[in-house]
């Protein structure tokens, strides 16, 4: 006697309370797994565009702006700050290197990054096609950009003033092709680089002619010039104390360390989380006690199917075996069904955060914690089928076939 498909006989032939009981397992472990893997990917999405950047120097503002313009892209910077400034921090014995940023327009939506070399060199950057920058007005291209748009050496592109598509057009000034970075797994995958130079003509700040007649003037003519920020590294983990509050105290300038503002927002929306957290815990609790029902009331209506199944030399066990074996298929089923919940949520997540800032979080991957979400699913779905599997060991078959 196949006890195992016996009980999936008994799961179809009680459609509606094995649904109800399905949905509500599907629904708190989608929830708890399309939350672990967000948080997941988000915080690796910012961990690994942080490597390297122990504080960022900028105009006054929101820290928190400040490090979401200038770290991850997907902020309006806080100003412009006076070149002359932040080379003078820069060449402070507690930095160990500093990479300056300016950045202000856009080629359909993707931001122009004005960066020195350095930061490609930051985040691992390779060229997979093309040339590395040599002269003002050429680009290397993002990954996600050059794919996205269908970008190839050799192309011109017209930047846009501001950070949406709709700013007016630099139609006097096209930018060059010259490369396209691999995938990095991080923002330079999602920007434009080109030489500080570039953005400096463009916005004309600075004549690029003049500047190589008069080259031994060169520090009088960094003056006028501004950059939106710059991204430092310390010599010393130590300087990450004193010297963002020494620039914050002392220079019209704003310091902000990545890490400490990170931190800050992972924990307010760590609350949130947290709620939701428990809500699809309680979802999968009720559930546990809805199949409890199903089972119990199955038990009850079948005393006389499960008597004749004795008489048919079914032992007390198989039909324990059974009532569990419907348990444990509803709730993997639960499981599996819910870990595809999540990963469309997560699809779609990813979808809108990639329409509004560029940011794609589209992941397959089984974390460790879904592992025990899966012992958690079969602990529900032994306790559930505990009673009615005992109710069942004890049955009367003389006594129920006589009743009936």
């Amino acid at each position: 006697m196949n006890i195992f498909k016996l009980s999936l006989k008994n799961i179809f032939n009680k459609p509606l309370s094995s649904t109800i009981s399905l949905a509500l397992l599907i629904l708190g472990i989608g929830i708890i797994s399309l939350l672990l893997q967000l948080n997941t990917l988000i915080k690796d999405q910012m961990d690994n565009n942080l490597k390297g950047i122990d504080m960022v120097v900028g105009a006054k503002g929101s820290p928190l702006q400040l490090i979401l313009s200038s770290v991850y892209h997907i902020d309006s910077p806080t100003g412009n700050i006076s070149l002359e400034e932040a080379e003078k921090i820069s060449k402070n014995r507690m930095v160990g290197s500093s990479i300056k940023l300016l950045y202000g327009d856009n080629f359909k939506g993707y931001r122009i990054v004005g960066a020195e070399k350095k930061f490609i060199e930051l985040y691992n950057g390779k060229i997979k096609k093309g040339k590395n920058l040599s002269k003002p007005f050429e680009v290397l291209v993002g990954s996600k950009v050059y794919s996205k748009l269908k970008i190839d050496i050799g192309d011109d592109l017209i930047s846009s003033h501001g950070l949406r598509e709709t700013g007016e057009s630099h139609d006097d000034q096209s930018f060059k092709v010259v490369g396209l970075l691999e995938p990095s797994n991080s923002v330079i995958d999602q920007l434009i680089i080109t030489l500080p130079q570039s953005v400096w003509d463009v916005h004309g700040n600075h004549d690029h002619e003049e500047e190589h007649e008069h080259d031994h003037d060169e520090e009088h003519q960094h003056d006028d010039r501004e950059i939106t920020a710059m991204l430092i590294k310390f010599k010393s983990p130590m300087n990450i104390i004193q010297f963002p509050r020494q620039i914050n105290e002392t220079t019209n300038l704003q310091a902000a360390v990545p890490s400490y503002e990170i931190s800050r927002l992972f924990k307010l929306f760590g609350f949130g989380i947290e709620t939701l957290s428990y809500l699809a815990y309680l979802i999968i609790i009720v559930s546990g006690f809805s199949l409890f029902i199903n089972l119990f009331n199955s038990m009850r209506e079948r005393k006389y199917e499960m008597a004749l199944i004795r008489t048919l030399g079914a032992s007390r066990l198989q039909l324990s075996t059974m009532i569990i074996f419907e348990s444990i298929i509803l709730t993997i089923s639960g499981f599996i069904l819910g870990l595809l919940f999540s990963r469309f949520g997560v699809m779609f997540v990813s979808s809108l955060m990639e329409e509004s800032i560029n940011y794609n979080l589209s992941s397959f991957k089984i974390l460790n914690e879904e592992y025990w979400l899966l012992l958690l699913s079969v602990i529900i779905g032994l306790m559930a089928s505990l009673i009615p599997a005992v109710q069942v060991y004890k049955i009367n078959i003389s006594k129920v076939l006589a009743d009936a």
